[in-house]
This record gives C-alpha cells, structure tokens and sequence, in this order.
C-alpha cells in the first residue's frame, strides 16, 4: 500500500466536529494528515473529492449476508461486494443463517470466511438463543469472546419475557447490545403485510402495529432492572417512535434504527400483489413514515439501517402469501437516506454521516478500533460521496447476487464514488466532467 491523497473535499468526521474543506493524506493502512491544501508531493495517487463529502467509512449494523446455508440468495463475497458499492467499509451480519450463528465455531467460521473472501470488514452478530428458537440462551459469553459484537435472533423476536430476562441479564455482562426484532408471533400468524386498506383489496391477512410496539414496551419493561443496551430494528410503527421517545426521555439505555424503504415507501406499494415491496415489518402508511422521519430529526432514532435482505428471483416470483420478505438496500442506501432525511429539509449531511458512521460504531462497539471516525493514526477507512451524482437504480448497479428491490427505475440524487479500506481504494466510480 502506498500514499494516497484525498484531496479538496468536505470532510465531515460527527465524532470530533470536523467539518470544512480539507485534504486527507493516507499511508499504509492509516490516515496521516488531515488539514487544507496538504502537500501533493508524496502522493503515490491522487482522488479529486472537489464537490464530494469525505466521511468516516459507512458502517452498516444490520445486513444478511446469507451465509452459510443460504448461499443461492447472497454469500459473504457478493453481499461485501454490494457493500464497497454503496460506500460501507463495514458490515454486521445478522445471524439467521443455516446453522444460525449461536456457536463458537460459527462466529469463528464467519471471521474466517470473511478474512478469505469479503470485499470489507464484517462483524458478526451472534444469536441470543439457541437456534434462534428463543427457548434457551445461546453461549453468550463465549460468543463475545469469539468475536460477536451484538446479540439478536433477527427474524424472530424471543417471544417470552422470561427466556428475555436470561438473556438481556447475559449480554449485559459482555457490554454488548442486544438487537431485538419486534414481532410478536401470536399476532402475526399467517400475516403478508400491513394490516390496512391495501390488505383488506388485496385480501391478504394484515399485521397490525401492535405486534411491535407490544414487544418493545415489555422488552423495556424487562430491561428496566437490567439496564442491557437494548436497540430496537427496523422501526416501522409510529406508535414504536413514541414508546422508544419516551423510554429515552426517562433514560432508559434503548436506541432504535430506521431504514430507508420504511421512511421513502407506504403499503401502496404492495398494489398488484408487488412482492419486491413485501419487508418484514411490513411497510405501513405515511403517518408512520412521517413519525420515522422525525423520530430521526429529534435524535429518538438513533442508527440507520439498511436490511439488506437478498432473495433468489424465483422465490420473489411466487405469490405474495408465500414469498419472502425482504429486499436489499446497500449499494442505494446513500442516494434513499439522502432523499428521505436531507433533501426534505429533516436533517442536515453532518447529522446523516454520524447516523451512518460513528453511532452504528458506537452501538456495535467499534469505536475501540478507531472506526467511526477520521482520526490521524487511525485506520484509513473512509468513503467519498458525491452528493449532486444524479441516477437511476437499474440492474446493472447491483453488485450483490439478487436484485429485489422496488427502487428499481427510481431516479435518485446522491452516490459512494469512493470506497477506501484499510488505505486500499476498493471502489472507485469515475464522475462525469462537469461544464466549466
């Protein structure tokens, strides 16, 4: 690895308040210089970041990245390729893999397979019971120590609150987070998407808000005692923004994601049986997405989160009570969260970069590593984004193995043209010259 300059660009580092033109200086691995017009001699290569945002490298704290078990859909080769594409350095995979990631040596097979053939750093969380079937704990503490940064059995909430107990009190013990997918099973039985109109026309079977916020408002209540650092995913209901508002005015340790399709789509996009639009939570209505929104302008959201959930076309293709949930999102997320959050005015880019940098570090535990961050010394895992970069999702800009996703044809504002890791330029798309 040589030296590279990146040079003439917005910096904007949320942990230390940077922000203004400047030029980033990288040797090896590390970044050694941050500062204005930075001398050009030693640079082995130089990237124009005129016009660009120079961020800490995106971090992505929840991803399925399908392996093992599941390699037809995604595998932790093209998943990390999506992720280099869409400007992430790192990723947190989720554990509801086949095996479920609820042992050593799975955690173990994760980081080995990840240091063999991803594209970026991947972070494993592990699950919380054993085989996600939320009846008894997973090894909690050995998982930690393995390498797991967070605990969740993500597609499934654990359905009891005494099975929940045992393990916010277990990864309470390791400092970890644990990551609670809020949906209570009894209340979504046969459910394919939001319980509303578009339901009722469809004649498909609804789920209701409830079956997250209920889970939310006994999880808080359990964890009260406890005092676990307890994240909340993929919120979709308005009435879950007020509940984790609430528990966050009092103190309580919760922190919650968003994603972009949960702020940018409604269950209108269901119409016609669209089974690229069926997630899980469902997309619900514009008062929910409106509620997210400013759930993030007022700092109740704390994280986003792309989902980035991979499905093979022919299960797509299936009728929409049986086919998956789920749809990716990494290489669209910077353009989606930039129309959602920026360009309607709800908060600013400097807001944006730290719900994408340093708070997903900080609830992964990353910190510690220096990621997160532009820090001289540190390592050189930064992103470069080209805010006014107009284009259209189209097929052909998905690096990940599966392609569902109903932003296709979408025109958006806003791309990664740079991704760096480790002082390694991994993604590098050269911008159109502008009129001078």
């Amino acid at each position: 690895m040589g030296r590279l300059l990146i040079a003439g660009g917005r910096v904007i580092d949320p942990h230390s308040g940077f922000d203004g033109i400047a030029d980033v200086a990288v040797e090896g691995d590390r970044i050694a210089a941050i500062g204005p017009d930075l001398d050009r001699t030693p640079a082995d290569a130089i990237f124009d970041a005129q016009g660009c945002i120079v961020t800490p490298g995106l971090i992505d704290p929840h991803v399925h990245l399908r392996e093992p078990g599941h390699e037809h859909k995604e595998t932790i080769a093209t998943g990390t390729a999506a992720a280099v594409a869409g400007g992430f350095t790192s990723v947190c995979c989720m554990p509801n893999t086949l095996p479920a990631l609820d042992t050593p040596e799975a955690i173990r097979f994760i980081l080995e397979r990840a240091r063999s053939t991803a594209h970026c750093r991947v972070f494993p969380v592990a699950a919380g019971t054993v085989g996600r079937k939320g009846e008894h704990p997973a090894e909690i503490g050995l998982l930690a120590r393995e390498g797991a940064v967070a605990f969740s059995d993500d597609g499934d909430a654990i359905p009891t609150a005494g099975v929940m107990s045992k393990v916010l009190r277990l990864v309470e013990a390791t400092g970890r987070a644990f990551m609670q997918h809020c949906q209570d099973p009894t209340m979504t039985q046969g459910a394919a998407m939001h319980s509303g109109s578009i339901a009722i026309r469809l004649g498909l079977t609804g789920w209701p808000r409830e079956a997250e916020e209920v889970i939310v408002e006994r999880d808080l209540r359990v964890n009260r005692p406890i005092g676990c650092a307890y994240h909340v995913q993929h919120i979709s209901s308005a009435g879950t923004v007020e509940i984790v508002r609430r528990a966050r005015a009092e103190g309580l340790p919760v922190t919650a994601e968003a994603t972009p399709h949960h702020m940018l789509l409604t269950h209108e996009a269901c119409e016609g049986y669209a089974t690229a639009a069926k997630v899980n939570p469902p997309l619900r209505e514009a008062s929910d997405a409106r509620a997210i929104v400013e759930g993030v302008a007022e700092g109740v959201i704390t994280v986003l989160g792309t989902d980035h959930a991979p499905h093979a076309p022919h299960e797509k293709a299936l009728e929409f009570e049986n086919a998956p949930m789920g749809m990716i999102g990494l290489e669209t997320a910077v353009a989606l969260y930039l129309e959602a959050l920026v360009h309607s005015g709800a908060i600013g880019l400097p807001r944006l970069i730290a719900l994408m940098t340093v708070e997903p570090a900080r609830l992964c535990g990353l910190l510690g590593q220096g990621l997160g961050m532009l820090t001289v010394g540190g390592p050189a895992d930064i992103t470069i984004i080209d805010p006014a970069h107009e284009w259209t999702v189209q097929e052909r800009d998905l690096a990940g193995k599966s392609r569902n996703t109903p932003f296709l044809g979408r025109a958006v504002r806003g791309r990664a043209i740079g991704t760096i890791i480790g002082g390694t330029v991994r993604h590098h798309l050269h911008r159109a010259p502008t009129e001078g």
